[in-house]
């Protein structure tokens, strides 16, 4: 039973301690305060020492010998490789998901696009947590977990990558427009349409993301 509690301890300390990463409230330039979090969390050091790896294993964070866990850097490198692979999976899945989506997954699908744009005019936190689970809520119903659960570790790469390329004025509710026509073509079934605006919305998002790296609004990675 021992066993049991600690590995559920260890699941909530992932969940806890990502979510403060991917809302930026953890820095990138300096190590993670094992003994800090643990005594603010109520915990030993040892199942947030196993989140911390778990967190590395999905690509968040990074340790180095002698200095501890760090919050990886947001890098070009990484975004290009993130919205490629996304650009080569999801519009095809979303096409899917569309065509076999039941009823209650469309519920799903329209309430969760309800609260993102909630959040999103509200500019509060969670829109990065709400934008991923829309972007879900179109995909689980192609009924192909192996590839939704790729994309999902995608989406949760790129995370901050959503939340900064939505900090300058006007994205957001472009972003809003984008997803309720997709939304839309998606409830239709129209999956020709689908795969069309999928596309494009993620591609947006990194020609976007490159305008911003190169005028230096993005933290890159100094090695």
């Amino acid at each position: 039973m021992t066993g049991i509690i600690v590995r559920n301890l260890s699941e909530q300390l992932v969940d806890l301690v990502r979510d403060r990463i991917l809302a930026g409230q953890v820095e990138v330039d300096r190590a993670i305060r094992q003994d800090a979090l643990a005594a603010e969390l109520g915990v030993s050091k040892i199942p947030l020492r196993e989140a911390l790896t778990r967190l590395e294993q999905e690509g968040l964070v990074r340790s180095r010998a002698n200095r501890g866990y760090f919050v990886r850097e947001l890098t070009i490198a990484e975004a290009e490789e993130v919205y490629a692979l996304r650009l080569k999976l999801e519009p095809e899945l979303a096409a899917q998901a569309a065509a076999n989506a039941s009823e209650q997954e469309r519920a799903v699908a329209m309430q969760t696009l309800a609260q993102l744009d909630e959040a999103t005019n509200a500019h509060g936190d969670g829109v990065g947590a709400f934008n991923r689970a829309f972007h879900l809520a179109l995909l689980r119903p192609s009924r192909q977990p192996i590839t939704t659960t790729m994309l999902e570790r995608l989406h949760v790469l790129g995370e901050r990558y959503v939340r900064k390329h939505l900090e300058p004025l006007g994205r957001d509710q472009r972003a809003n427009d984008e997803h309720a026509q997709l939304l839309e073509s998606w409830l239709s079934r129209d999956t020709a349409v689908v795969r069309e605006r999928m596309y494009a919305h993620i591609e947006q998002t990194v020609l976007d993301l490159r305008r911003e790296f190169r005028t230096g609004a993005v933290i890159t990675d100094l090695g």
